[in-house]
């Protein structure tokens, strides 16, 4: 995750000095910093899933608190972007992780000294999960939105693969040993660690040189202009107006896929949490893969578009298909290529974000635009708990009704001839009226 440059990077922009290479400090640090951070919220992740499934047997209960998380940080991501461009990023990112690594510890600290108080264990979980949308609303535009100050600009496609390759590494080190970690040590112990990997983070984060910022108004003043200013910037745009709604549609219906994973793995699988962590761990390491795939592969115009719509249709085939899978191995199989495709279509389609907007409205643009595409998914969350529910755990049915709605969508999204031409668009290309690269 990133977040600025320094003053040479600052003065390289004004054409004195070459831009920073691409693993420069600044860049280092953050990702150290960050990829420690994602490897104990991963463990935490897992402990928690399964603490909660083990206590109270509730997919409506797992889902509805992935729906409350989610449906917050969507309806704070405009404010949030608009906060990631008014004020020291470095300070954001530094009071997030600090503020997190607090309440993950006071969870730790109530289930070690009162393990019976479940309800009150609950509760702070909740707490925390609140805590963590509030600031993930201004975290996560703060990172999309430094990215390109980072880096030369035609290196920013290799950055963003970069620093997501190292963070799905982190991400698929800890699915794979959460299971495991989880049998042996317990929820408390591996919620103390997530707690530890958030103040690590920030103390790393604390030593990042920063960039002077624009000037910025003081308090309230002219605050929702600028919120207003990212809704007419992706909304007179019909190629990223429609990418965002397909993205909606494509997040809502695999938002089920991986909410009702606990209970695929071990009640249609018969196989135990170890495995619950070795298939995320294969998804994750399958998003490794597309990573790397799409910092890699120079692709421009029509053959971009072409592959990173048929990494969707694909994609959403390989959802579907996981409902008809009993073997493990299978299983283990299609979560590592549906991995492969997400990584390399997330990428792809940030990058084109990323080049083509400027700094001082990056973090209004990415808050606006993860607030929308994630608006909807957490609504699939609980809305999944609540059919498992019903339909008596029938998951694998859920799982194929999902994967067709995503074939759907998908299909649309080919024919959307704005689309096509949202995709195509190249870096550094001059601004055209109305296209993405314009400002309204």
């Amino acid at each position: 995750m990133f977040s600025g440059v320094g003053v040479p990077g600052l003065i390289a922009r004004q054409g004195k000095q070459p831009l920073p290479k691409l693993l420069n400090r600044n860049f280092f640090l953050l990702v150290q910093a960050q990829t420690v951070s994602v490897f104990g919220n991963q463990a935490y992740t897992v402990a928690m899933v399964f603490w909660i499934k083990r206590t109270t047997n509730s997919a409506s209960l797992i889902g509805m608190l992935g729906m409350m998380s989610g449906l917050l940080m969507a309806l704070l991501g405009p404010l949030g972007g608009a906060v990631a461009d008014r004020h020291p990023r470095r300070k954001l990112l530094v009071a997030s992780d600090t503020l997190n690594g607090i309440a993950v510890a006071a969870v730790a600290a109530l289930m070690l000294l009162s393990p019976d108080s479940t309800h009150a264990i609950l509760g702070a979980i909740i707490l925390a999960a609140v805590l963590s949308a509030v600031t993930g609303s201004y975290f996560q535009p703060a990172i999309s939105a430094s990215v390109p100050d980072l880096v030369p600009r035609d290196r920013v496609p290799a950055a963003a693969s970069t620093l997501q390759s190292a963070f799905q590494m982190a991400t698929l080190v800890g699915r794979g040993v959460a299971g495991l970690l989880y049998q042996l040590m317990g929820a408390p112990v591996m919620f103390l660690m997530d707690a530890l990997t958030y103040w690590f983070a920030a103390a790393t984060e604390s030593f990042i040189q920063m960039p002077p910022q624009a000037p910025r108004r003081k308090g309230m003043a002219g605050f929702e202009r600028d919120t207003v200013a990212g809704f007419r910037y992706v909304w007179d745009r019909p190629g990223l107006r429609a990418t965002v709604l397909g993205s909606s549609l494509l997040n809502f219906f695999s938002a089920p896929i991986m909410v009702l994973f606990p209970f695929f793995v071990e009640d249609f699988l018969k196989v135990g949490p170890g495995w619950y962590g070795y298939l995320l761990a294969a998804h994750g390491g399958g998003s490794l893969i597309g990573f790397a795939l799409a910092g890699a592969l120079r692709l421009g115009g029509r053959s971009r578009s072409r592959w990173i719509l048929a990494g969707m249709l694909a994609q959403a085939v390989g959802f579907g298909a996981l409902g008809f899978v009993r073997n493990p191995v299978l299983a283990l199989g299609l979560s590592l290529a549906d991995g492969v495709l997400v990584g390399f279509v997330g990428v792809s389609i940030i990058a084109i974000l990323q080049v083509t907007t400027p700094s001082e409205f990056r973090g209004r643009v990415f808050g606006l635009v993860r607030s929308l595409a994630g608006a909807i998914s957490p609504l699939g969350m609980g809305l999944a708990g609540v059919a498992a529910d019903l339909l008596g755990k029938n998951i694998p049915l859920i799982y194929a009704f999902c994967g067709g709605m995503m074939t759907l969508t998908a299909l649309w999204l080919m024919g959307n001839r704005n689309m096509r031409d949202f995709l195509r668009q190249e870096a550094g290309a001059a601004p055209a009226p109305g296209s993405l690269e314009a400002i309204a």
